[in-house]
């Protein structure tokens, strides 16, 4: 008896296992916080305003050679999947938008050349994410296209003039329009999680891919009625944009990436200062 209470005694005591400490994702941001990002994107478009609008310009061209470049390679049947993919890669195209308002924020003079060669913390996984969106607008697509030869069969495409009667005046055309409105908001609401904060980290910080689209995805979902309504605003002002031949994307586009930064700005951890030093 006594050999085992010198046994107790050589042994170290037994604590009890401490709890894995995890962070907390929610953040006190009320729904009304997304106009307010608009706003804040709106005041930093007019700090330098030419250097936004030439962005937008760029942006705008961009589409239209995209455009022009589906009418001329005979891929028009694609075209609406193409503009909606368009907000799959958004975050990546406004990588420069980021910057500026990076930059204004840490007092640094803003050029068009920095916001043109963006040198992001993280170096490579910017295109590694990139590369990850750009399968994923691609899988849309291809998800599109198999949706029309179920509901029109193995026919080719008759052309964007006679799409919109065979779209709202016929049954499987009906069909389709729901369907397609249900897979495409499933791809939508996946790419925006991923890809509405991933961008701007991986410009803020050095961190992979991975674990930025991972911290995207956890951000939206823990702050749901906000993130909902400023990706209403995004979608919005897209579509706006589309009604006005994508002319509007010259202004919408830039206020919205600029808008967008200001979301990360509010939704970063909350230890986590605008210089925080993690930048190479």
């Amino acid at each position: 008896m006594s050999a085992a209470n010198d046994l107790d005694a050589r042994l170290p005591p037994v604590l009890p296992a401490i709890p894995p400490t995890r962070p907390d994702w929610r953040r006190d941001v009320a729904p009304s916080a997304a106009a307010d990002w608009l706003r804040a994107g709106w005041r930093d478009f007019t700090v330098q305003p030419w250097t936004s609008l030439a962005y937008g310009l760029f942006v705008f061209a961009l589409s239209l050679v995209t455009v022009f470049g589906l009418f001329r390679l005979g891929y028009d049947y694609i075209l609406f999947p193409a503009l909606s993919g368009f907000l799959v890669i958004g975050p990546l195209l406004a990588a420069g938008l980021y910057e500026k308002s990076r930059l204004l924020d840490a007092g640094e003079p803003v050029t068009l050349r920095r916001m043109a060669f963006v040198k992001p913390a993280s170096g490579g996984q910017v295109l590694y994410a990139g590369l990850l969106l750009c399968l994923v607008m691609m899988l849309w697509n291809r998800a599109a296209v198999l949706l029309y030869a179920l509901y029109f069969g193995l026919r080719p495409f008759t052309g964007l003039d006679s799409i919109l009667p065979q779209l709202f005046g016929t049954p499987s055309g009906w069909a389709l329009l729901v369907t397609g409105m249900l897979v495409g908001g499933l791809f939508a609401a996946f790419s925006f999680a991923i890809s509405v904060f991933a961008i701007p980290r991986l410009l803020e910080a050095r961190t992979d891919a991975l674990t930025a689209m991972g911290q995207s995805m956890t951000l939206v979902w823990n702050n749901l009625p906000v993130m909902l309504r400023w990706a209403g605003i995004v979608v919005g002002l897209f579509a706006l944009s589309a009604l006005t031949g994508l002319v509007g994307l010259i202004v919408a586009f830039p206020v919205l990436g600029h808008g967008t930064w200001r979301a990360y700005a509010a939704m970063r951890a909350p230890r986590e200062s605008p210089h925080d030093g993690e930048r190479a």
